[in-house]
């Protein structure tokens, strides 16, 4: 099996397989016949059988054609090949016991309509707070791990299916991946914009966002659910650059997502890149080729944003961290600390996900007022 390929036969396939060759070996040991005696006045005489042109072609290429149909007949049904990072994925039958992680990439699943083909998902209940509309969708499916869940937990669950990412679930040399889960069977499809821990060159675009619901849409076969999903993000961020069209100036942003003694932020290979570029604003941090990471107080400092994303998830609060940057002794000159613009956004909003709309509305609002006021 090809690293990041899933081509699990069943045993009928592999059945027909092995009936299919073993009829191809009797006929090609069979030699075909050429000439036929006749008696003639008591002697033996050769007389060459004519075959018609069709007729011959048809024989000679008779062990091809039984190839052809073998192959057929022991290759799935139904199939999609779809490219994750820098795989080509391929799902012989849609899942029906999927695992995703994290909550972004598990409300996807659900607004597809695919609770019903999930077996559980992980890493949500030790960092996030589930709002209650996700809390009752997912009362009846099991957590598999609070964290990052062990190649164990996934087949224990009996997975046919993983969707995560890198730094969402899976971790560079860690013990689950792509490759490791192949070896017992579980393809894995990656999200989008993580791949930018494993092809650095790749800056985080709504296009990512976009790509994966319609590659979700193909390896469920729900490929008209995925379509309208795309088409309503579509209307809405399209609607939001229309009104931005004659907008010159572009606000300098800063997101905040958690750390006291150096600030975590995203740099330009992660999704805020995308949000605060179609918001009508500038990421500071846009000169990072790096995704989510930390960087020195200073560097905020020196680029002084006008106003600041807070992501409102993990053990402090979003006013909590509000006041923390309000009261910080380097931050005092910031224009966005002086002003005390800030913008506070759920961890779903600022990850892929389909309330990334929504935070580009939101974005756009507090950047652009005079543009989007009542």
């Amino acid at each position: 099996m090809n690293t990041g390929e899933y081509l699990g036969s069943t045993r009928e396939q592999r059945e027909r397989h092995r009936v299919y060759e073993s009829r191809l070996k009797r006929n090609a040991a069979r030699p075909l016949p050429q000439r036929q005696r006749k008696s003639v006045g008591g002697a033996s005489a050769a007389t060459t059988r004519h075959r018609s042109p069709l007729r011959q072609s048809t024989v000679r290429h008779l062990p091809l054609l039984f190839t052809v149909f073998a192959l057929l007949l022991t290759s799935p049904a139904w199939a999609v090949t779809v490219t994750s990072c820098d795989r080509q994925v391929t799902i012989d039958t849609p899942p029906q016991r999927a695992v995703s992680h994290d909550v972004n990439m598990t409300a996807m699943l659900l607004a597809l309509g695919l609770k019903e083909r999930m077996v559980g998902y992980s890493g949500i209940s030790a960092w996030k707070t589930l709002d209650p509309a996700m809390q009752a969708q997912l009362a009846d499916l099991p957590e598999l791990a609070a964290r990052y869940p062990s190649i164990e937990n996934l087949l224990n669950a009996e997975a046919d299916l993983f969707f995560a990412g890198w730094n969402y679930g899976m971790r560079i040399g860690g013990e689950v991946t792509p490759t490791s889960l192949a070896a017992f069977g579980i393809p894995v499809y990656e999200l989008s914009e993580s791949c930018a821990h494993i092809l650095p060159t790749r800056v985080a675009r709504l296009d990512d966002l976009y790509t994966d619901l319609r590659n979700l849409g193909q390896i469920f076969a729900v490929e008209a659910r995925a379509d309208a999903l795309v088409g309503a993000l579509q209307t809405r961020v399209a609607a939001v650059e229309q009104r931005l069209a004659g907008v010159s100036t572009r606000p300098r942003v800063f997101l905040y997502d958690s750390g006291e003694d150096t600030p975590f932020t995203a740099g330009r290979l992660a999704m805020p890149q995308a949000l605060i570029e179609a918001a009508g604003g500038r990421n500071v941090m846009d000169g990072l080729a790096a995704s989510w990471l930390r960087v020195g107080w200073e560097a905020l400092v020196e680029q002084d944003p006008e106003l600041i994303l807070i992501v409102d998830y993990g053990e402090r609060t979003a006013a909590q961290k509000r006041d923390f940057l309000l009261h910080h002794p380097a931050l005092q000159g910031v224009t966005a600390i002086r002003e005390q613009r800030f913008v506070v956004l759920p961890y779903l909003a600022v990850t892929p996900s389909l309330d990334n709309a929504a935070a580009i509305e939101t974005l756009a609002a507090a950047l652009h007022p005079e543009v989007f006021a009542p």
